[in-house]
């Protein structure tokens, strides 16, 4: 068993005292006991809706090493036979402490992430292209909150030579606590856009709260910022207050890293771009040209951390969206197939567009059509039917055969569209499935979004439950 951390070492870091007979050492962190791997330690943090505390004897069974309780529930873990236990006064404070401890035993250069939109993305880019010249440990999943980004850091193993640490918010004030937790040397700032209006009332305010980021740079770190975004100025001021070195990416010929050529492609895209004056060509896996500025400063982070620029170039053909986020299905469906593509994880304006404008590159198979599968986007506030209103252009722009469309804001969508792009609308996502797989037909391209509370993905669910995978190969795993 490889040790991510030993116990004496977790001990110092958390101040916790022991019950039982502990292991010497631990191979992992683990938050969750239905997949804990054996001799993780399982810390019992408290969330929204379950306190880990009432699934302790439920990790140990599984073969956890042991499990950190808090105080206050101790003695009542042991009564129903918690045997190895770390107790501290807070799980999560704990936990916040051992991430700290990582992070301050490495060595390795850390990028961290933020934007209204590519964080997750972005992330996975840098994680590919990283992996090339190093060990490198980067966020699962979205971690990228109060309990994610500390968890991340506590399961960065000594040895890494790249960390990058995705880090999003839902109000002021929360980017600044975790940057200071993953101290980046290099801070990414994807885009910023009119998401979440409804808490921060402009995007003006949801720009400030972004640049939180530079709070916890690094002496010396560097800014790497979109100089396509409106933001841009209001961020570098920002950065340049915090001591950063500004670098940009764009499209524009005044970028560091500048976006020279492409070409877009249905599955793919072919990028000739100048990375802080070395010209690199590349092929990125995964199609859009939202994907195609990102990887530009997916690059620039390459080349600022010291990584070897050509080996992740090369990489980047790997990339692969992810399920939910802009991932392809092949299905079976009569005697031919559909395309099925998944962006079911989340909407905004911005980036509803950029899967519009992918759906729109994507060309349908014998007398197919391209179908548009629309939640309501959330967390827009007053103008929230205005930006569901707009999506009305570009979908006729992107050449849409067909609507379906869920939720009490796309009806403002829905009442704008002309009458032969009306498929179908329904108040909620779950109304929308019959008419659907009713509706879809050999050499459809099918794009389904929304954000994620409009549950959009159980309509991806209900067509692969009706239209198998026709070609396990075709299906794109995450990158």
């Amino acid at each position: 068993m490889s040790a991510l951390w030993s116990v004496q070492a977790m001990l110092t870091a958390t101040g916790g005292r022991t019950v039982g007979m502990l292991p010497e050492v631990v191979p992992g962190i683990s938050i969750d006991s239905r997949t804990i791997a054996p001799g993780e330690a399982f810390f019992a943090i408290r969330g929204d809706r379950f306190d880990g505390h009432d699934f302790v004897n439920d990790a140990l069974t599984a073969g956890a090493g042991l499990a950190v309780v808090a105080e206050a529930r101790a003695q009542e873990v042991e009564t129903h036979g918690g045997d190895r236990l770390v107790v501290v006064g807070d799980v999560l404070e704990a936990l916040r402490a051992l991430g700290q401890a990582a992070r301050a035993r490495t060595g390795g250069r850390i990028i961290g992430v933020t934007g209204s939109v590519g964080k997750t993305g972005t992330k996975e880019a840098l994680r590919l292209a990283l992996s090339r010249s190093g060990p490198t440990h980067a966020s699962a999943a979205s971690y990228n909150n109060h309990w994610g980004v500390p968890l991340t850091l506590a399961r960065m193993p000594e040895e890494t030579d790249f960390g990058v640490f995705e880090i999003g918010m839902n109000a002021p004030g929360e980017i600044a606590v975790l940057t200071r937790q993953v101290r980046p040397h290099i801070a990414v700032i994807t885009t910023v856009e009119p998401v979440h209006l409804e808490y921060f009332g402009s995007v003006e305010r949801i720009a400030d709260a972004k640049a939180e980021i530079f709070e916890g740079l690094e002496p010396e770190g560097i800014a790497l910022l979109n100089a396509d975004n409106d933001q841009y100025q209001r961020l570098a001021a920002a950065a340049r207050v915090h001591g950063a070195r500004i670098v940009s990416f764009g499209a524009g010929e005044g970028s560091d890293i500048s976006l020279r050529r492409v070409a877009l492609h249905p599955d793919c895209s072919c990028v000739t771009a100048d990375v802080l004056g070395e010209q690199v060509t590349y092929k990125l896996g995964a199609p859009g040209r939202h994907l195609v500025l990102n990887s530009l400063a997916v690059l620039g982070a390459v080349r600022l951390a010291g990584a070897d620029l050509a080996l992740a170039a090369l990489s980047l053909a790997d990339l692969r969206a992810p399920k939910g986020r802009g991932a392809r299905l092949k299905l079976r469906i009569d005697d031919g197939a559909l395309t099925l593509i998944d962006e079911s994880y989340n909407a905004n304006p911005v980036s509803m567009r950029a899967a519009l404008d992918l759906l729109g590159q994507t060309e349908p198979g014998h007398r197919g059509r391209r179908i548009a599968v629309l939640g309501d986007m959330l967390e827009l506030g007053e103008a929230s039917d205005d930006f569901h209103r707009a999506l009305a252009e570009p979908l006729v722009g992107c050449g849409v055969d067909k609507v379906f469309a869920a939720g009490p804001h796309m009806r403002a969508l829905w009442e704008a569209l002309a009458i032969e792009l009306r498929g179908h609308y329904a108040t909620a996502s779950d109304e929308l499935v019959g008419p659907l797989l009713d509706a879809v037909r050999p050499g459809d391209v099918v794009m389904v979004k929304g954000s994620l509370g409009s549950r959009m993905g159980p309509v991806v669910d209900a067509l692969q439950a009706r239209f198998s995978v026709a070609d396990e190969a075709s299906a794109e795993a995450p990158a």
